[in-house]
């Protein structure tokens, strides 16, 4: 590709760093962008607003294991993105946001522009890792390289890189091989911390792993480690599908007494890539978590290990950690008793969450066995909180959604569709709510634009049915949570996508199946009582 402008030079740039595919809604302020992409190898996917833009961003990232990337508009559009952004840096995924902005000899000066906010930038810098102006051409490749970098280094989250509309159409300058910072590689265990959390938990009689989302590429290192160590295994939501089925798993919240219950036994526990935050161990507010007093912790953020006392504080990677533990631990027998203890609290952590839950969990194994293997994007709704509290996936990093960290509504359609194009060939399901289908529901548009089989699973239960729930237990009378559903079929129908309508739940796995097999999306809606 002949490089002319600014524009044309990003993306470049965004190809010499892996990326092939951005999502986003072209305008006046960023068509330069849009000139490059047309001769480039990078496939561009038009969401139908900016927030799901950012969205299918993040389920990208989360599938794939690579930033997504979003371009968006001046004011307006960036300002829709906030949410999805903010989604993404409560659960930690990499996610670069480009945005124009406007010329910069009226940047906050209130003159009135098109799309002017009184200073973006410093909007932005509350909201994501970093954000960075390229105001002239020079700046381009080591703007570009330091989000790259960002990203890959320390704690993932969004960055955001703005080009002043001037700035964009400018003759670009051949990128400087000097001005690239390298991507350092994870950080590992320093030797003396790893000798002395090796010599504590070989000493323990009862230990005990919390995996959180920062854990979620470290199946294998994971699974050796607590077979040496014969340690139950306790994952928060985002490390659903680690260990999954084996006998020292605990696939539960430990919001629930059962597991806490587990924890307060345990003489060491290791905590990997879990920021012990309240939305995973005090989901309920209740006042009942209490932190380990004998506790490892190992996270790749310096500024999150601070936040909690430990025994032992270790600076790395999850996976770097899991892998190099395994290997510092002495070889001879694991501790005795892990595999009881991790069944006893299986056992009372499914009693614990009730009949409506058990029953709405059911729902997520039937996906599960239909579609093995598959990815399971959920949104804020009934299955996907039960699942959160009690579920076994199948696949690790498969089991993600919005019902926990910072909690968005509309999150799961366009975050399937970003997480089918990083994964294709994987089954991917989409599992939401009536209501919060109703925030991103245009966006079905787009799956049928990039020709995605996703399947999305609506669970009518026509409102808020979580809201009202919560709302009658509180003795408070019910009021804005039944916003009436459209019939999502005939919505389906409209965007000539294949739907189907169930009354009993035993027609979900053939349903599943069925949708499946037509290699396109495809819409099942349950009817619930």
């Amino acid at each position: 590709m002949t490089v002319r402008t600014i524009g044309e030079a990003l993306i470049a740039g965004l190809e010499a760093h892996g990326v092939d595919t951005v999502f986003g809604i072209p305008g006046n302020h960023t068509v330069e962008l849009y000139r490059g992409l047309a001769a480039s190898s990078i496939r561009h996917v038009t969401p139908r607003h900016e927030q799901g833009a950012a969205f299918m961003a993040d389920g990208y990232a989360r599938a794939g294991g690579r930033p997504g990337v979003a371009f968006v508009i001046t004011g307006p559009g960036l300002t829709n993105a906030i949410t999805a952004m903010a989604q993404a840096r409560a659960d930690s995924v990499p996610m670069l946001v480009v945005s124009g902005v406007n010329q910069r000899d009226a940047l906050g000066k209130g003159l009135g522009f098109l799309h002017e906010l009184p200073d973006q930038r410093g909007l932005m810098q509350k909201v994501a890792l970093c954000s960075e102006r390229i105001e002239a051409p020079e700046a381009l490749h080591g703007g570009l390289a330091r989000a790259f970098a960002r990203m890959a280094s320390g704690r993932p989250g969004p960055v955001h890189i703005e080009v002043p509309i001037d700035v964009m159409a400018l003759p670009a300058v051949a990128a400087a091989a000097s001005v690239e910072p390298a991507t350092p590689a994870p950080p590992r265990p320093a030797p003396a911390a790893l000798a002395e959390a090796a010599a504590l938990l070989a000493g323990a009689a009862r230990p005990l792993i919390l995996a959180g989302g920062g854990a979620r590429r470290a199946a294998t290192p994971l699974v050796g480690l607590a077979e040496r160590l014969g340690a139950p295994v306790v994952t928060t939501a985002n490390g659903r599908g680690l260990l999954y089925g084996h006998p020292l798993m605990v696939p539960a919240s430990p919001s629930l007494t059962a597991v806490r219950a587990l924890m307060g036994d345990a003489d060491m526990v290791l905590a990997l890539g879990t920021e012990l935050g309240p939305t995973d161990y005090d989901m309920y507010a209740d006042g009942g978590f209490r932190l380990p007093e004998r506790l490892i912790r190992v996270d790749i953020d310096d500024a999150q290990l601070q936040r909690h006392p430990a025994v032992l504080r270790i600076l790395a990677d999850a996976t770097a950690a899991a892998s190099d533990l395994l290997q510092a631990l002495p070889a001879g027998k694991p501790s005795t008793g892990g595999e009881a203890r991790a069944a006893a609290a299986r056992q009372a952590a499914w009693q614990e969450i009730g009949p409506a839950m058990q029953a709405q969990v059911r729902v997520l194994e039937m996906i599960r066995e239909a579609l093995p293997g598959a990815i399971l994007v959920g949104d804020s709704t009934q299955p996907v909180y039960a699942g959160n509290l009690y579920y076994d996936h199948d696949r690790p990093g498969g089991w993600f959604n919005a019902a926990t960290g910072f909690g968005a509504l509309g999150y799961a359609p366009p975050a399937a569709i970003g997480a089918a194009l990083a994964a294709p060939g994987v089954p991917v399901v989409c599992l939401v709510g009536d209501g919060g289908f109703q925030f991103s529901l245009a966006e079905i548009g787009a799956a049928v634009d990039a020709d995605v089989p996703v399947v999305f699973v609506v669970w009518n239960n026509r409102g808020y049915r979580e809201i009202e729930v919560s709302m009658r237990e509180r003795g408070i009378e019910p009021v804005g949570v039944s916003p009436a559903p459209p019939d999502f079929c005939r919505v389906a129908d409209a965007y000539r996508i294949p739907a189907e309508r169930l009354v009993a739940l035993e027609e979900l796995p053939a349903a599943l199946k069925r949708a499946r097999a037509l290699a396109r999306p495809a819409l099942i809606e349950i009817m619930v009582d």
